[in-house]
């Protein structure tokens, strides 16, 4: 079997250095032994490759090529390849065509990164770390990190999930945003599908429930561009560094417990770090950069789900076949519907203005107090209960076993 790829005749002359014998290297790489005795013997006597002095076959297009190069970018190869095949009749492949350009053609000029350090309170970045074969409550399981640094003062926050669905993304924000004490005005992003549903970078479409998450808690989301690590350089660096913690080491009684024991880590670790924009400590430029940094919100729950309704004249939103009540005076004006973790709150002005349970057996549910309170300029309010409606209520919220034995009786007392 012929052999030209330099991959596999260094892999030969390690394996002979290291003592294997020729008939096993052969075997391993699924070559003759006497392809790897020819190849050991050129090595040994540091034989002239003749090949690499034959003209290359791209040379018979050298006209076409040189006028190419010099009205076109010599990055794009592969349109001059396609170019030369269409137009020229040339048959040859495209690495052809890259080894006679790299062989007559200096190489593109390098371009310059410009490096610039972000004003504090600007940026912060976040990624995911994977860990699995962790031990937790006696079982081993995979937990994720969810990876929060801000980018001036390099401090940071790493929050567990036990995955990285849309719910646990939106969860572990919010528990980052509290461990650094604010919220940073660009978040700067990868392109993980609960961030980024479609395409990528600057042209991606935001995830809806992440676009309506970012709206309600007055951030910018900044994806990446595709396969550029660098620019996010910071939370990566952190990334690598937690991957090897001990603490992933560690058995845990529960997931708590690892919390609390990672948040002491990350602030000890930042007290000993310096921050390279202030020449003190990474805690120090923290404590100076969480006052500029948004004041925390009320944090939204969690969601996985989001519609925008209108509420009825009845004060009720439709949301997965149960209807919600909410306070009567947003009747008639569309608002935002969110299903969480075991919740479904109803916004409107970025504003939560009602909490239920979700996925209740239930499908209707009513918040008395939605009903009550002055009227506004453009609703009136509800006709009050009367003497039977209101005491229906009390009946209703009395516990089981307080309630009359006899209801008729009860009600009928109020009918008097």
């Amino acid at each position: 079997m012929a052999i030209t790829d330099l991959e596999i005749r260094m892999t030969i002359k390690t394996l002979a250095a290291k003592g294997v014998p020729k008939r096993a290297i052969a075997r391993q790489l699924n070559l003759s032994e006497g392809t790897v005795r020819y190849h050991l013997g050129r090595l040994a006597t540091a034989a002239h490759d003749g090949r690499a002095d034959q003209p290359r076959r791209a040379g018979v297009a050298a006209d076409a090529i040189a006028h190419w190069m010099a009205h076109h970018d010599r990055a794009n190869l592969a349109a001059l390849h396609a170019w030369l095949a269409a137009d020229h009749g040339y048959m040859g492949s495209l690495r052809s065509v890259q080894r006679y350009v790299a062989d007559h053609y200096p190489p593109p000029p390098l371009r310059a990164r410009r490096r610039v350090e972000t004003p504090p309170g600007a940026q912060a970045q976040v990624d995911w770390a994977q860990f699995p074969r962790m031990v937790v409550a006696g079982e081993q399981v995979t937990l994720h990190a969810f990876h929060l640094v801000l980018s001036h003062s390099r401090f940071g926050a790493v929050v567990w999930m036990p995955a990285e669905d849309s719910l646990c993304w939106l969860a572990a924000h919010n528990a980052a945003f509290e461990r650094v004490g604010g919220i940073p005005a660009v978040l700067r992003v990868d392109n993980t599908k609960t961030a980024v549903v479609r395409g990528a970078g600057a042209w991606g479409q935001l995830n809806d429930s992440y676009r309506r998450y970012a709206t309600t808690v007055r951030f910018h989301v900044d994806p990446c561009t595709p396969y550029s690590p660098e620019h996010k350089g910071k939370v990566e660096r952190a990334v690598r560094t937690h991957r090897g913690i001990d603490l992933a080491r560690q058995a845990w009684d529960n997931v708590q417990e690892l919390q609390a024991a990672t948040d002491d880590a990350v602030r000890d670790s930042a007290r000993r770090r310096r921050c390279p924009a202030t020449g003190g400590s990474v805690f120090d430029a923290w404590q100076d950069e969480r006052r500029v940094l948004a004041p925390l919100p009320i944090l939204p729950a969690p969601f996985d789900d989001v519609a925008t309704r209108r509420v009825g004249r009845d004060g009720l939103v439709a949301f997965e076949g149960r209807q919600y009540s909410v306070p009567f005076a947003f009747l008639g004006r569309q608002v935002e519907v969110r299903g969480g973790a075991g919740t479904v709150q109803v916004l409107a002005d970025q504003q939560v203005i009602a909490q239920h349970p979700r996925h209740t057996e239930r499908r209707l549910l009513i918040d008395p107090d939605h009903y009550e309170g002055p009227g506004t300029a453009t609703v009136h309010a509800p006709t009050p209960l009367g003497r039977m409606g209101r005491r229906l209520q009390e009946l209703a919220s009395m516990p089981v076993q307080q309630r009359p034995l006899d209801l008729y009786a009860a009600l009928a007392e109020v009918a008097r």
